[in-house]
């Protein structure tokens, strides 16, 4: 198991998503720790405006990796990103047209 450390606080809604997404994407391999950085004044001044921050057993952190981009970036240099999502594909400009009722429509 590799663990991932997340600074967090009762009630953050950004913390939940964060972990959400970590849950999505990340492998089965990954530990989450997480840290109440109210329990701490020198947690507070480190994080209280930084949350969620999310760190490495390196002590590398992801400040605030909410987009699922980034996130998935930082997981996947680690070793730790199971799965991404891919967009549908949708075609630039419409391909033929068809008949419908004696209509002409494109795509």
């Amino acid at each position: 198991m590799r663990r991932l450390t997340l600074y967090t606080t009762l009630g953050c809604h950004l913390c939940e998503q964060l972990e959400a997404e970590l849950s999505r994407i990340g492998t089965d391999d990954i530990a989450l720790q997480r840290v109440e950085i109210a329990d701490s004044d020198a947690l507070i001044a480190d994080y209280g405006i930084r949350i969620p921050v999310l760190a490495d057993e390196q002590g590398d952190e992801l400040e605030r990796g909410l987009e699922p981009d980034r996130l998935a970036a930082w997981l996947d240099i680690r070793g730790l990103l199971a799965f991404v999502e891919e967009s549908p594909q949708v075609p630039e400009k419409p391909v033929g047209a068809r008949q419908v009722n004696g209509r002409r429509f494109l795509g």
